[in-house]
């Protein structure tokens, strides 16, 4: 028989994952839409072609500029689908280790650049520009599943870098249970995604205490001793608004964030 507590985590999951699949359908829509505009631009191009020259040049990039605009996916839209990840420069024999300075304390991340050498090299590109730099942690979840989600430069879920990187390491954790989750150890860090195979981007979240989840999210690290604390002092603080799902009451910036060699 089920218990009152499995059963909390069990929707606890599940709303997790209806939540990222209702953002894969907003996407959808997003692309949809984009795909349709671009149609319409493409006729009122041809219908106007006596008058002007064919689209090239500075006027074609502020167009693709446009289109790319228009998505907020963290995936790329059709129109951006030619965005590869960053060319891979990390050492996959070295080990790597990102460190951030938030406005909550600072959190170190040990990084397993072997068996997840895409995303520790994603990660040390966006680093290396500055692109966590001043971002939000915008999702804090203190029921059924503890974590802390942070990596988007829009501070809604639905910010990314242009790109996608492939899932790796999802047998990490272990089979999947009877339940079809693994167990996430407290001070597991790992990639956020859609709900669908390889729409990693740039969000991540920062495990605070042991978390039943589906094994689809990359585990690529591991917060240090004093990580995990200043998380766990997050958590504690509670959701803005009492919720148990939503914005962290004691609001996280991440103030500065890099990858180097450990």
């Amino acid at each position: 028989m089920v218990s009152s507590d499995q059963r909390r985590r069990q929707l606890a999951r599940e709303k997790f994952e209806r939540q990222q699949q209702r953002r894969e359908e907003g996407r959808r829509k997003t692309r949809r839409l984009t795909v349709i505009i671009a149609s319409s631009v493409a006729v009122v191009a041809v219908i106007g072609a006596g008058a002007y020259v064919s689209l090239d040049g500075d006027d074609a990039k502020k167009k693709d500029s446009a289109d790319a605009a228009a998505s907020p996916s963290a995936s790329p839209s059709a129109s951006e689908s030619a965005a590869p990840e960053p060319a891979m420069k990390i050492d996959k024999e070295a080990k790597y280790s990102m460190s951030m300075k938030t406005s909550q304390g600072d959190i170190g991340i040990v990084m397993d650049a072997a068996k997840t050498p895409h995303t520790t090299n994603s990660f040390k590109a966006l680093a290396d520009k500055g692109y966590f730099d001043g971002t939000k942690c915008h999702r804090l979840t203190t029921d059924g599943i503890f974590v802390l989600q942070c990596g988007d430069p829009k501070g809604d879920g639905t910010g990314g870098p242009g790109y996608t990187i492939p899932d790796e390491n999802l047998t990490a954790l272990g089979k999947a249970g009877d339940d079809g989750s693994v167990t996430y150890p407290a001070g597991t860090v790992a990639m956020a995604n859609t709900g669908q195979p390889g729409t990693g981007g740039s969000q991540f979240f920062l495990v605070y205490k042991d978390t039943k989840l589906p094994p689809s999210y990359t585990p690529f690290g591991t917060m240090d001793d004093a990580g995990l604390k200043a998380v766990k002092k997050i958590a504690a603080a509670g959701v803005t608004g009492g919720a148990a799902d939503g914005a962290p009451k004691k609001a996280v910036t991440v103030e500065k964030a890099a990858v180097d060699k450990a």
